[in-house]
């Protein structure tokens, strides 16, 4: 990923999600091209679970949630390993998720333009994201500041 280029961003809606709707609950997936630098964005209801690359697992799920008093947060995971990788291994996945994530971030922003557009309370709302490792190091959340950090 590294550097973002919005031209190498491209959208698909799963319906019945659409530009507009819905706001609680809206699932983004997100994975890329390591040839191209293409980044897929794919924005539902559900995670597009058939565009993620079993063998690589390197994509970013996030989902807008209310909080109890109301407030959205986007809080997202990644999957850094399931026991399946050396610590060595994991511990370079762990660094490269770290690393372009603000990438992956600016993605989302881009690739959902128009509903934050109309929604644009939500580039003040805080980000997480969860690292899952079997590794307690590797297996952190941490805070991403906001989308307005990205635009």
């Amino acid at each position: 990923m590294s550097t973002f280029d919005p031209q190498k961003v491209s959208t698909k809606f799963l319906p019945p999600a659409n530009p507009n709707y819905p706001v609680a609950g809206r699932k983004f997936t997100l994975t890329h091209s390591d040839l191209t630098g293409d980044l897929f964005l794919s924005v539902g209801c559900m995670y597009d679970v058939e565009s993620i690359d079993q063998q690589m697992r390197d994509e970013v799920l996030a989902e807008w949630r209310r909080d109890r008093y109301g407030r959205y947060h986007l809080f997202g995971e990644v999957y850094v390993d399931g026991g399946e990788f050396s610590k060595k291994v994991t511990e370079r996945r762990f660094n490269i998720f770290r690393k372009e994530m603000g990438t992956a971030l600016k993605g989302m922003l881009y690739g959902d333009q128009p509903y934050l557009s109309n929604h644009s309370f939500l580039l003040d709302a805080p980000i997480y994201i969860q690292f899952n490792s079997t590794y307690p190091e590797f297996n952190q959340t941490f805070y991403f500041g906001t989308l307005r950090d990205y635009v």
